[in-house]
């Protein structure tokens, strides 16, 4: 399998560059840019490509309130030069998107699935939303893969590491930890993510599929596993989202469930715990490094 990573160097990126098969080409911002169509357009043609994995993203939720037009240029108007000129190539094109584009169902208590109607209620989950159609529209071998809570050694450039690390860096500083306790997700690691896209990939899945943690839980409960898994005897105060105001909002339940794994032969991921504990461990063998970060953004 020939495939070209997009976004070679981010956070899901750089857990997929460990399992990609056969060979690969790597680029990333600011050298590439999914913007420039010309760009895009070079690129793909420098090479024979079975794959194109677009991980290319402006994931900073507030930022898109203040910059739609640069969100929309990224998430979406990117994503159907990468599809577009895919399908011009012959390969196959991946998209991954997020749990924001869904949030409009406020009153909702389950976890949404592949066939459940999107509502985003942010720039950023709208903008990825656009990248969703966009990419479906312009390949027919296009595989758009919603997933949720991303976290993963390499750390999210855009919002400044992930959540797990900032919980553990805060509580080294001492600080007063005050989570969210009114919105569910689905944490998911970068490397359990990375694996169940490669599946997918080799089996040809087209469409929208769903890699997530098999549970959810609030982010004041993810923050209290972080440190019980870690050992921390650390106070995690419950707060609503009113008391922590952020420019855009954010969804009530957004946890994903996949009705469409199973039937093309994908086991689920794990439940977000294993995942956490996983990460804690390889963390620790790797020293502990945290990444600088803060309150999450999905």
């Amino acid at each position: 399998m020939r495939t070209l990573l997009i976004g070679a160097n981010g956070q899901l990126g750089t857990d997929l560059r460990r399992v990609l098969r056969g060979d690969w080409v790597g680029l990333d911002w600011p050298e590439f840019d999914v913007r420039d169509e010309a760009q895009v357009r070079a690129a793909i043609r420098e090479h024979t490509l079975d794959v194109i994995i677009n991980c290319a993203a402006q994931t900073n939720v507030d930022q898109c309130e203040e910059e739609p037009a640069e969100a929309f240029s990224v998430n979406a108007v990117g994503a159907r030069h990468v599809a577009e000129y895919a399908r011009d190539a012959g390969a196959a094109v991946v998209y991954i998107s997020t749990d924001y584009v869904f949030g409009a169902a406020g009153d909702r208590v389950l976890a949404y699935n592949e066939d459940d109607p999107p509502g985003p209620i942010s720039v950023y989950g709208a903008s990825k939303l656009a990248g969703e159609h966009l990419t479906l529209a312009g390949n027919p071998r296009a595989l758009v893969v919603r997933t949720c809570g991303l976290y993963g050694h390499a750390g999210a450039r855009g919002k400044g590491g992930n959540f797990v690390n900032t919980m553990l860096r805060l509580a080294h500083e001492g600080k007063q930890i005050r989570v969210v306790n009114d919105q569910r997700l689905s944490p998911t690691s970068t490397a359990e993510c990375a694996v169940k896209i490669i599946e997918l990939i080799e089996r040809a899945a087209v469409g929208i599929y769903h890699v997530a943690a098999a549970d959810h839980c609030t982010w004041h409960e993810f923050a209290a596993a972080i440190f019980a898994e870690a050992g921390l005897a650390i106070e995690v105060q419950a707060i609503t989202s009113a008391e922590y105001p952020q420019r855009a909002r954010r969804p009530a339940m957004s946890a994903l469930r996949s009705s469409r794994l199973d039937g093309i032969g994908v086991a689920p991921c794990r439940p977000w715990r294993a995942m956490l504990r996983d990460y804690l461990h390889t963390r620790e063998l790797a020293g502990g490094a945290a990444s600088p970060g803060s309150i999450p953004d999905e």
